[in-house]
């Protein structure tokens, strides 16, 4: 990294997004608290998803990142963690069938418990509160101590990524993840009315399947047909947090964040002089990057620099979020910015946060056709740059909610009301990001087969 890097720097450094306390002496005592507390990740996991995503800036794997907008206290339950990962796991099938390379399988999960707010405040009914800012903070019910920051909510946070660490753990190597599994699971999907579209390919897979049966490589004898690798993400927000489970690796004296495998600075935290870029910069984990319209060529040249600065392979992921209609406008700038500086990059397609509009019925949603769109103009312009389209990224849950219009199942806008029950920002449900997952993957396996006829 370059200069002397402490992990209490960003203190000293413009903060953004972040809570001011009321009680500075119960704020001092959760952290002193939490940085008794083991970590969440260990740095050899980190250190393989870095080399896994190396290998999707190169495209020899594709990267799939989804999960909670923000994850929540109340609603946490093995099912709901049962259920986001068995879709995941499901997208995660069809994808690498289209793209004919791995998929690096990274969970919104074990972390994303903190959102930032376009306004600090919010008013009801006359009565001006503080913004709810992700569970980690504050408390969604609209009252004044609700509302209050509670430094005590870190410790309970901590508490429920830890128990959602270990059910994934377990998922992802006790039998769960059985590839033959999922895609019976991922079979029911393509049968369902107006799904035509996709029963093609999932009998591709089902014939795939099949063959590699018949040609003795089963699940019972091959590990790689029922276990996965299964990683955590969420946004570096709150810094108070994130340092106190910061460690150094007594294998190599590298510091790490205990939090997560992955951590990504949002749109609103960019700031390449701030506080929440000071913390990421001193950290070996993978860092995401959100770029959204406003990113000028200066500041992704002095991002890149200060937390990538010896241009390793897998240590810094674009994730960019321009909304439908405006990639072509926004992408192609930002891929020469990085040409110019010869970064190595892993180019990821946030196709949620630049397309939430106001439904006429009064809900925050986002059309799924929007969505779509804005992830087919992600693949043309990087087709068009000749450059490498290396993930994507969504905002999803198991369950069957109705936050997003569209879809196979045709979710309207008065159907919102029915099963709304986001905190913050609308998902995709288990149908609308399988059939996601399916037409990303034909945008893949058409650039297979476009890079099989050029080689």
């Amino acid at each position: 990294m370059t200069g002397v890097w402490n992990k209490s720097d960003w203190r000293a450094k413009p903060r953004v997004q972040m809570p001011d306390y009321p009680d500075t002496d119960a704020l001092r005592a959760a952290e002193k608290r939490l940085a008794k507390y083991p970590p969440l990740v260990f740095a050899g996991e980190a250190r393989r998803l870095k080399s896994e995503l190396a290998r999707a800036a190169r495209g020899e794997a594709f990267l799939l990142q989804g999960g909670d907008c923000a994850e929540s206290f109340a609603e946490f339950s093995a099912d709901t963690i049962r259920e986001t990962f068995k879709v995941l796991l499901q997208m995660a099938i069809v994808l690498t069938y289209g793209a004919k390379v791995p998929v690096v399988k990274v969970g919104r999960m074990a972390g994303q418990f903190a959102k930032p707010r376009s306004a600090p405040t919010e008013t009801k009914d006359g009565l001006e509160l503080p913004s709810y800012r992700g569970d980690i903070i504050n408390d969604l019910d609209f009252t004044p101590e609700a509302r209050q920051p509670n430094p005590e909510n870190m410790l309970r946070a901590y508490t429920q990524a830890a128990a959602s660490l270990n059910l994934l753990r377990a998922f992802s190597t006790g039998g769960f993840a059985d590839i033959h599994r999922v895609h019976a699971w991922t079979s029911g999907f393509a049968e369902a009315d107006k799904a035509e579209r996709y029963r093609a390919l999932s009998n591709r897979i089902s014939d795939a399947l099949d063959f590699m049966s018949a040609a003795g490589i089963s699940s019972d004898r091959m590990s790689t047909m029922n276990i996965v690798d299964f990683y955590t993400s969420h946004e570096a927000l709150l810094l108070e947090y994130e340092e106190a489970l910061t460690r150094v690796d007594s294998t190599t004296g590298q510091t790490i964040a205990g939090s997560g495998h992955m951590l990504w600075i949002g749109d609103r935290t960019r700031q390449p002089d701030g506080a929440h870029v000071e913390f990421c910069r001193g950290v070996v984990n993978p860092i995401g990057l959100k770029c959204g319209p406003s990113m000028q060529a200066e500041d992704l040249k002095a991002l890149m620099s200060r937390l990538n600065p010896h241009n390793e392979p897998g240590r810094l992921t674009l994730i960019t979020r321009f909304g439908a209609g405006r990639v072509t406008e926004h992408l192609p700038r930002l891929i020469e910015t990085v040409r110019e500086e010869g970064a190595e990059v892993v180019w990821v397609c946030d196709a949620m946060h630049g397309n939430t509009i106001k439904s006429a019925t009064g809900y925050k949603t986002r059309p799924f056709e929007r969505v779509l769109s804005e992830v087919h103009e992600f693949f043309a312009v990087h087709r068009e740059a000749g450059t490498v389209p290396g993930g994507v990224h969504f905002e999803m849950t198991g369950k069957d909610v109705t936050e997003c219009t569209g879809g196979v199942r045709d979710v309207t806008e008065e159907d919102l009301s029915d099963r709304y029950h986001t905190a913050c920002d609308p998902r995709l449900n288990a149908s609308q990001s399988l059939e996601l997952a399916f037409l990303v993957a034909e945008q893949l396996s058409r650039r297979h087969e476009e890079a099989r006829a050029a080689g």
